[in-house]
């Protein structure tokens, strides 16, 4: 029989198996049945481990009743001390048996009833090496600290959510709450910047120098808040996914919308609302609310290495892009013929991605091709922090959680550059203009 350590790592393997097969760009009728297979053997694993944790809850009923204590930090080996080391610092969840094990203590660490906090709430910090003086048990305390294993969850789901401009940006983590950095928008064919010059037999060289602007992105916090009533405190699996998963989703969304069209203000700076965006003008008499040809082909000339450029588009701009051809020839590729990562399809050999944050058609921002990796986007580097309170909503048998992410980013250049001929201005962001 399997003890509960060996189950939830077997149940951890068969979720990434199934993340793996819903993750393909098309399921097969094959990869439906291995999935439907995968799907049957995590009910099967969750009920086995349901079936141990309430063995072991009858089992402390018992030791209780007959006047022994069995230590709440216990894990599934034969003891928590070897040779003076704490074995509780190797279990991801210090201690208790999962997520639902550590909430339920969390919520009853509310201290109604005369309930004593669960111990193992106080030794987290502890086992992690926090500061001493970090766990707190009056009542203006913000929380506990989580179990590395929670932590991670919250990760896994924000990772695992394809929510396209989050992924594509090219990010730096950081320790900091704020990032110095240096930018040179100088040309080679410009009059300023490092030039070359051709020098005559004997003569002196010209000299030139870096032309460098520096600045400092902050690091804005991003936060989701959930409250979690009494009821939904015991059932576990649903309470699980909904405070991991809904808050991934949560705070992918409001950070993908930053990166996206972000105010500066309190948030990252957007590629939408900085300086460098190029918006391209409509045709002579395009009718309202349409995508043509020439709009595309427009916008990818205006673009600073076109090669590295995705669409993003609304979806009511898809069905303009289908039929789009330029003469005889089309320019859109269906998804099943188009380079990997490209859900929907190519277009001018550059892959198209629907977004919900482009505007609807017709609006500015509809339709945007952009290199994301040329906006400069720092998340803190420990990630997701994780805190929960019983004080909050004492009175209503309501516990809150709150999950803390850091961010900043600002486009790489604050203007649009000029190219060497011609006046007509290039930027890593290229939208087109309204079309009322």
């Amino acid at each position: 029989m399997k003890t509960l350590k060996e189950l939830r790592a077997c149940l951890a393997q068969l979720q990434k198996d199934a993340q793996a097969i819903v993750d393909k760009d098309e399921m097969t009728a094959s990869d439906q049945t291995d999935f439907d297979a995968v799907m049957d053997q995590i009910e099967q694993t969750r009920q086995a481990i349901s079936n141990l944790e309430r063995m072991a809850d009858v089992q402390e009923q018992l030791n209780a009743s007959a006047g022994r204590r069995t230590e709440p930090g216990a894990l599934e080996t034969s003891g928590d001390i070897t040779g003076g080391h704490d074995r509780r610092r190797e279990d991801p969840w210090c201690g208790f048996k999962g997520a639902h094990d550590y909430l339920k203590a969390v919520h009853k660490a509310s201290n109604k009833s005369g309930f004593l906090a669960d111990p193992r709430l106080a030794d987290v910090p502890k086992l992690m090496g926090a500061p001493t003086n970090f766990h707190r048990e009056t009542a203006s305390d913000e929380g506990y600290m989580v179990p590395p294993a929670l932590r991670d969850g919250v990760l896994e789901a924000i990772d695992g959510i394809n929510e396209e401009i989050f992924n594509d940006v090219d990010a730096e983590p950081t320790s900091s709450n704020s990032v110095n950095f240096v930018r040179d928008e100088s040309t080679p064919w410009g009059s300023t910047g490092v030039q070359a010059y051709w020098q005559a037999e004997g003569s002196a060289g010209t000299p030139s120098r870096l032309v460098t602007a520096g600045g400092t992105v902050a690091l804005h916090k991003l936060f989701a808040f959930v409250s979690g009533t009494d009821e939904l405190l015991e059932d576990a699996p649903r309470l699980f996914d909904r405070l991991t998963r809904k808050s991934g989703m949560a705070i992918t969304w409001k950070g993908s919308k930053a990166i996206f069209e972000g105010t500066g203000a309190g948030q990252p700076l957007g590629f939408m609302n900085g300086g460098s965006l190029v918006t391209q003008a409509k045709e002579t008499s395009q009718t309202a609310d349409t995508v043509v040809a020439a709009n595309v082909a427009k916008m990818f000339s205006r673009c600073i290495n076109p090669g590295m450029g995705i669409w993003y588009i609304n979806q009511d701009v898809f069905p303009q892009l289908v039929t789009m051809t330029l003469g005889d020839q089309p320019i859109f590729t269906p998804p099943n013929s188009g380079i990997k990562g490209a859900p929907g399809g190519t277009l001018l050999g550059r892959p198209v991605k629907i977004s919900e944050h482009c505007a609807t058609i017709g609006d500015l921002g509809d339709i945007v091709f952009a290199n994301p990796r040329a906006g400069y986007y720092s998340p803190r580097k420990n990630g997701v922090k994780f805190a929960s309170s019983m004080h909050l909503y004492f009175d209503y048998d309501v516990e809150a959680f709150r999950w803390t992410f850091r961010m900043g980013g600002v486009p790489v250049l604050e203007n649009a550059i000029t190219p060497n001929k011609g006046s007509v201005t290039r930027s890593h962001f290229v939208t087109l203009a309204a079309r009322a």
